[in-house]
């Protein structure tokens, strides 16, 4: 925008010095009442310079508004993404309420179902910081790798890659984001098996401070069982 506007002025000042250049030479030099049909043959000689600036100055007006309507279009396409984000987020706090509203799904494991939300979520964000410039083409490729190392990430990609491509195929951008999401999958899967499950690792059992093991507990029971009936029996016997 700073551009076009100081090319528009500029392009004013030359054609306005260009307008007011034979009264300022008839000023200097001197000179009045000279043949004005002949200054006009000499100002013709300006056409094509003019021409030039005229063309220029319509230029800049061009791209000004160009770049209004990319920022215009910008600022509608965030708010329509960031109205997104807040289904997503309300659908995350509450799965089984609000995610049958969005269609049926083969994700019969809840957490796996959050779990694919989430991942629509990264996806969604790397391509945001894409598509304006904030995620170069390599921290693209080094997040992609990540996540496709990871069974989650694979599975989530099997899952979406088609909506992705219906929506994101429209424009030159969108699909040299497919095309490098595409790459990094398919060298993540000719890499080998995933190297991280989709299923948490449960954590260990932690013991409980004071607490015995089961076996230790089981013997004490049965000790304390036979004293007692040896001790019954030597009753029943001075008796």
């Amino acid at each position: 925008m700073g551009r076009a506007l100081a090319l528009v002025a500029v392009a004013a000042a030359v054609l306005a010095a260009l307008l007011l250049s034979p009264f300022v030479l008839e000023d200097i030099s001197g000179s009045k009442g000279v043949d004005w049909n002949r200054l006009s043959q000499v100002g013709a000689a300006y056409g094509f310079t003019s021409a030039i600036v005229s063309a220029l100055a319509l230029a800049g007006v061009a791209a000004s508004l160009m770049v209004q309507n990319r920022q215009a279009r910008a600022e509608q396409v965030q708010g329509i993404r960031s109205y997104y984000l807040e289904l997503v987020r309300l659908e995350l706090d509450d799965m089984a309420l609000y995610q049958p509203v969005w269609g049926a799904t083969d994700i019969a494991d809840h957490t796996e179902r959050k779990r694919h939300v989430y991942a629509d979520l990264m996806m969604n964000y790397a391509w945001m910081g894409f598509e304006i410039g904030t995620i170069r083409e390599p921290l693209l490729r080094d997040m992609l790798a990540g996540m496709f190392t990871g069974e989650a990430g694979r599975h989530y990609w099997s899952r979406a890659q088609i909506s992705w491509t219906a929506g994101s195929s429209g424009s030159r951008i969108g699909r040299r984001f497919l095309a490098i999401v595409s790459e990094e999958h398919a060298r993540a899967v000719a890499a080998g098996p995933p190297t991280r499950s989709a299923v948490a690792p449960r954590a260990p059992d932690v013991p409980v401070a004071g607490a015995a093991p089961a076996w230790r507990t089981s013997v004490g029971a049965l000790i304390g069982l036979g004293a007692g009936l040896a001790l019954g029996s030597l009753l029943r016997s001075r008796r």
